[in-house]
């Protein structure tokens, strides 16, 4: 494999120091993916000039076959600088600000949110969630669905979302679909794969009873062992294609549909804490393995969701140029994301009936898209809004 000319000499910083930037970058990237893939380009080729333009970009394609992309951006710089283990460094340090914040906003809200302030603050996030799944979906679809297969293929994944087929049998589906017809009739042009809109006793091993009060319901599920919610968690990382809201879907139906382990408020209100960090909205998985074992269960299955791929990146950071022109890969991609469009439409139907209370809720909701399509607001300041909505009692 043909070196890269920030891999052919010596990096012009350390290790420590590339890993101190990516932890800056993480506290500071908020805006989802894309805003953060810009601050990298900015501090790692324009400023620094540790890799050349065109390895960066080949590196954030990749990063979207599987997972977050921005922390896969962080893994695939720092393993062509400094190796396999330069590659994790950097990826933890990216995701740490993310990870410790959900941790503490998680504890915050187990801790105090039967207060009753709280629960109208928590009613004013549920629209505004609704609206960031919707406009991610619109932002999406523009660029995903382009033909009228790509069209057919994102309606079945919305019915069989909203039918509540299982989401990685949809995704399978539209992989060997769009391996059949292929990118060139999928999407009409052969650029490269859609890019995913922007944008979860022992305190430190008790799980927390799932059997109490929630902000609207009471939960009668058992909570699972450490090992079982690492494995699930596992294998929802396994399906992780096109970025932090097509997770959405997937673990509302394992959490909320399937399992029971989350009510539909606590899932709702999971998604706005992980829409408030700087990090992907990934790191609800945090929030889940918060509430179910405390601490130790956040940072596990934080671990088992992103493990699938950061480990796939591993390998295509070491082959990427002998990988970045396969067709047959970018076929499978052309399948995906229509599909994935669908999925997403899906989890917004399926949450609206938890999350939009009465007329002053769809009003909220509206309100919230267009401030974040129309005026493209930043998602904290919007959630602020709903927040504040709530806590005034607009939203019952």
């Amino acid at each position: 494999m043909t070196s890269s000319p920030a891999t052919a000499t010596k990096p012009a910083i350390s290790l420590p120091g590339l890993a101190w930037l990516f932890l800056h970058l993480g506290a500071i990237g908020f805006g989802g993916g894309m805003a953060v893939v810009a601050l990298m380009e900015h501090e790692l080729i324009k400023k620094r000039r540790l890799l050349d333009h065109d390895e960066f970009l080949h590196g954030i394609a990749l990063g979207q076959i599987l997972g977050s992309f921005a922390a896969n951006a962080a893994l695939f710089v720092g393993n062509r600088l400094f190796g396999f283990l330069g590659g994790w460094l950097c990826a933890a340090a990216f995701m740490a600000p993310s990870v410790a914040m959900v941790i503490l906003l998680s504890w915050l809200y187990f801790t105090f949110h039967t207060i009753p302030a709280l629960k109208t603050i928590l009613l004013g996030l549920g629209p505004v969630v609704i609206a960031l799944i919707l406009s991610a979906a619109w932002s999406m679809g523009k660029k995903a669905i382009q033909s009228w297969p790509a069209a057919v293929l994102g309606l079945l994944a919305l019915a069989g979302a909203v039918l509540k087929f299982n989401s990685l049998v949809i995704l399978t589906t539209a992989g060997v679909l769009g391996l059949w017809i292929g990118k060139a009739r999928l999407s009409h042009r052969g650029g490269p794969p859609p890019t995913p809109a922007p944008k979860g006793s022992a305190w430190w091993v008790t799980p927390l009873p799932l059997a109490t009060a929630t902000a609207t319901t009471v939960a009668t599920a058992v909570a699972p062992s450490v090992g079982f919610m690492a494995w699930t968690f596992l294998k929802v990382g396994l399906v992780f294609f096109g970025g932090g809201f097509v997770l959405v879907p997937v673990l509302h139906q394992k959490l909320v549909v399937t399992t029971g382990w989350l009510q539909p408020q606590e899932f709702l209100d999971g998604v706005a804490i992980s829409n408030l960090t700087p990090g992907p909205i990934a790191v609800l998985a945090t929030f889940v393995g918060y509430r179910l074992h405390g601490p130790l269960g956040a940072l596990v299955a934080t671990l088992a969701l992103f493990l699938p791929a950061l480990l796939l990146m591993s390998l295509l950071a070491h082959f990427y140029q002998r990988l970045k022109n396969l067709q047959r890969a970018q076929d499978l991609l052309a399948g995906l994301t229509p599909a994935m469009v669908g999925l997403i439409l899906g989890a917004a139907v399926l949450l609206a009936p938890a999350a939009l209370h009465g007329l002053p809720g769809v009003l909220l909701a509206l309100l919230a898209l267009v401030l974040l399509l129309r005026l493209r607001w930043h998602p904290a300041f919007v959630l602020a809004l709903g927040a504040v909505a709530g806590g005034v009692g607009l939203i019952r």
